[in-house]
């Protein structure tokens, strides 16, 4: 069920053509177009920030770096309980 509301105001050739678009792919209504679009492209930038993508040699590079770390300092440790608590998810 549907339970949050969006209000927005756009020109009215990106309506026309949001209409147009969303006619050609047989969808219902503008508002399905919307929020089809709105869903996969926040879907996208959520994963493109998500993760890094690297060569293997800098991959090697980091787990070496990785293995000869000294155990984190109380500083650290209290710094990714933090982050964890503020994630997005």
């Amino acid at each position: 069920m549907t339970t949050a509301r969006m209000d927005l105001r756009l020109d009215e050739h990106i309506k026309a053509k949001a209409e147009k678009a969303a006619a050609l792919l047989g969808l219902s209504s503008l508002t399905e177009y919307v929020v089809r679009t709105l869903d996969a492209d926040a879907t996208r930038v959520v994963a493109e920030h998500g993760s890094i993508v690297v060569s293997g040699d800098i991959f090697e590079r980091f787990m070496t770096a990785c293995d000869a770390a000294r155990a984190p300092n109380a500083a650290l440790v209290k710094a990714a309980k933090d982050a964890q608590e503020f994630t997005v998810r």
